[in-house]
C-alpha cells in the first residue's frame, strides 16, 4: 500500500498578547490570544524531512508580537486580516491562513475625585469576567472569510421563564413549571454581508440585542428564546448575514424545604454544573 499525504496543515497556539496604547494619558489596553493555522506547499516537510518551506512556528510567534507593535488593533478583526496577510504576501508556499482571536475583556475601573464626581481612571482596569470577543479570520489568494463573535456571555433571569407541554415517554421524569429561572451562557457567531464593516458597532448591536431579547421575553422554551434573539439582531443589524447560537442550559434546580416543613416559592435553588441541555440553531 502506497502512503498520500491527503491534507496536512501546522500553526501556533495560545499566542498570548497584552497591547498597552500610551499614545495619550489616558491608556487604552487590549488583551487577547490569538492561534494561527498554515496550509499550503509543506508535503516535502513530511515525505523528505525537507524544511526548506517550514517557517518556524516560533517564527510566527514572534510575528504577532511585532505586528501588534505597529498596529492599532482598533479591533481584533482588523488586526487578523492585517496579520493573515502579511503570512500569505510574505510566504510564497503559503496558500491558505486561519486566524482564531480570542479578546479578554477589561473595563475602566470607576473612582470619586475631590468634588465627589464619578470619572473612569486613565489607567486601571477591571475584568469583564469570562465574556470574550472572537474572530475568525480565513484567507486564501482569492477570498476572504470573516465571523466575529461573542463567548461565555453568561445571563440569568429570575422569572420570566417556563417549559410546559413538552412531548414524555416512559422515562420522562420533569415536572412542567411556568416559572423557573433561566440562565444560559451565550456563544455567538456571525458573519458579514460585505467587507465594510464597524466590527466594535456591530458587536455591540449584537450583545445589546442578546441582552434586551432575553430580558424582555416570557420564555417558554430556550429554543424560542435563542430563535428569536437571533431573528432580532438579522432585523437591526444589516451588516450580518447570518448568526449561529449556542445557549447551554445552565440548570437552577428548587431545593426541596417541604422535608423542614417549609415552602419553596421558587426562592432557593441548587446551582447545577452537569448534565446540562444545549441548543444550538
Amino acid at each position: 500500500m502506497t502512503a498520500i499525504l491527503s491534507k496536512n496543515s501546522y500553526g501556533k497556539s495560545a499566542i498570548r498578547v497584552l497591547k498597552v496604547n500610551k499614545s495619550s494619558p489616558i491608556h487604552k489596553i487590549k488583551e487577547f490570544t490569538v492561534n494561527i493555522c498554515l496550509e499550503g506547499d509543506f508535503e516535502t516537510v513530511h515525505t523528505k524531512g525537507d524544511n526548506r518551506k517550514c517557517l518556524p512556528t516560533d517564527t510566527m510567534k514572534n510575528t504577532v508580537y511585532a505586528i501588534a507593535k505597529d498596529h492599532s488593533i482598533n479591533s481584533i478583526e482588523e488586526f487578523g486580516i492585517d496579520l493573515a496577510k502579511y503570512f500569505l504576501t510574505s510566504n510564497e508556499q503559503i496558500s491558505k491562513v486561519k486566524i482564531e482571536i480570542e479578546e479578554k475583556l477589561w473595563n475602566r475601573i470607576m473612582i470619586n475625585d475631590e468634588s465627589g464626581e464619578t470619572s473612569e481612571h486613565d489607567h486601571s482596569f477591571v475584568s469583564g469576567g469570562n465574556e470574550k470577543k472572537t474572530a475568525e479570520i480565513i484567507i486564501t489568494r482569492n477570498e476572504v472569510f470573516i465571523n466575529s463573535g461573542i463567548k461565555d456571555l453568561l445571563i440569568l433571569k429570575s422569572t420570566g421563564s417556563g417549559f410546559e407541554n413538552y412531548f414524555k415517554d416512559k422515562y420522562t421524569s420533569l415536572k412542567e413549571t411556568n416559572d423557573r429561572v433561566f440562565s444560559t451562557s451565550v456563544k455567538a457567531v456571525w458573519s458579514f454581508a460585505s467587507r465594510d464593516v464597524d466590527y466594535i458597532s456591530v458587536h455591540k448591536n449584537v450583545r445589546k440585542s442578546i441582552l434586551e431579547i432575553f430580558a424582555r421575553q416570557h420564555s417558554l422554551s430556550v429554543q424560542q428564546t435563542l430563535y428569536d434573539i437571533g431573528k432580532n439582531i438579522l432585523e437591526i443589524c444589516e451588516e450580518v448575514s447570518e448568526i449561529s447560537l449556542t445557549m447551554p442550559n445552565k440548570h437552577y434546580l428548587p431545593f426541596n424545604l417541604e422535608q423542614f416543613g417549609m415552602e419553596n416559592n421558587n426562592e432557593i435553588f441548587i446551582p447545577t454544573d452537569e448534565p446540562f441541555g444545549l441548543i444550538e440553531a
